[in-house]
């Protein structure tokens, strides 16, 4: 049969042709994705060459897993293949990412020593969606640093918060594991102030204009570790301190450097960042910097007493 758009055929020839189901044709009908007319006799006609090309389009969709919603909207023209098939990708790579992180979970466990083994397993299986974690972190160092210019915090959040791997290692997904760990202790916060902003923090009157002095500082000393500079006496270092007292109203004096050394770091600390150079690899990161200028300073006050 015909008519002014081209050759009409029935769903039984259309499922013949295609090779699709009279029951998965009727069912696309159905959900109005697939354009039907009726017959005299009330049978359902099918324009020949759009229903065809319109049924293997579907197939091809399907066969890279886009499910009905997504199929839908393309053939509705909701959405362009290239978008439909982006999606797809993302979705696909969450799972992926997903698989991954358990799989490396379940290897840890079957890894750990038997004695060490319900520590590990309860550590890992609080932490399995490395997204998440990776939100937890984040938000961790946007409190501590709240009152800090959101681009300053934005870039310090990206640069020295490692990214969860998205094929993580054992190692890898341990360390990840207990880094969320230590954020989630609510008296890390208080160290890690205590450990960014050093000595009695209370006295600081602009912490915004401390952390931008810093951070220039910072850029010195982040060369010097990179060139595997011993901690020593020296410009950087005379910065770094010059820039805490200005922010509390003092002068730079062996009195002050040696009340910068006053409060012994957290070993917590030392093991956020311990880990963090493990997850980030060969960047260098914040904890880095401040180890070189503890160094600098322990040599400062050992020189002060020569």
């Amino acid at each position: 049969m015909t008519d002014d758009t081209g050759l009409l055929i029935s769903i039984g020839e259309l499922a013949r042709a295609t090779g699709f189901p009279v029951r998965t044709i009727r069912f696309y009908c159905d959900e109005g994705i697939l354009d039907a007319r009726r017959s005299p006799g009330g049978h359902r006609l099918f324009e020949a060459d759009g229903a065809t090309e319109r049924l293997l389009l579907i197939r091809r969709l399907r066969a890279f897993g886009l499910g009905l919603e997504s199929i839908t909207a393309v053939l509705r023209g909701e959405r362009s293949i290239d978008e439909a098939v982006a999606a797809e990708s993302a979705r696909v790579e969450g799972e992926f990412r997903s698989v991954a992180w358990r799989r490396a979970s379940l290897r840890a466990v079957g890894a750990a020593d038997p004695a060490q083994r319900a520590d590990r397993l309860a550590l890992l299986a609080a932490a399995q969606d490395g997204g998440a974690l990776h939100d937890d972190l984040v938000r961790f160092w946007r409190r501590i640093l709240a009152p800090i210019d959101r681009h300053e915090v934005d870039r310090y959040v990206g640069w020295n918060v490692p990214e969860p791997p998205a094929d993580p290692t054992v190692d890898e997904v341990v360390a990840y594991a207990e880094l969320a760990a230590l954020v989630a202790d609510r008296t890390m916060s208080d160290a890690v102030r205590q450990h960014l902003w050093w000595h009695q923090p209370d006295l600081i009157r602009d912490p915004r204009g401390l952390y931008a002095d810093v951070a220039d500082a910072l850029t010195d000393v982040v060369a010097r570790v990179a060139d595997d500079v011993r901690p020593r006496r020296g410009s950087e270092l005379d910065r770094f301190v010059e820039a805490h007292a200005d922010a509390r109203g003092l002068r730079d004096s062996p009195a002050f450097r040696e009340q910068l050394l006053t409060d012994t770091p957290d070993h917590r600390i030392d093991r956020y960042w311990t880990l963090t150079a493990q997850l980030v690899g060969e960047r260098i990161t914040v904890g880095h910097a401040i180890d070189w200028v503890r160094g600098a300073l322990v040599d400062s006050a050992g020189a002060a007493t020569c």
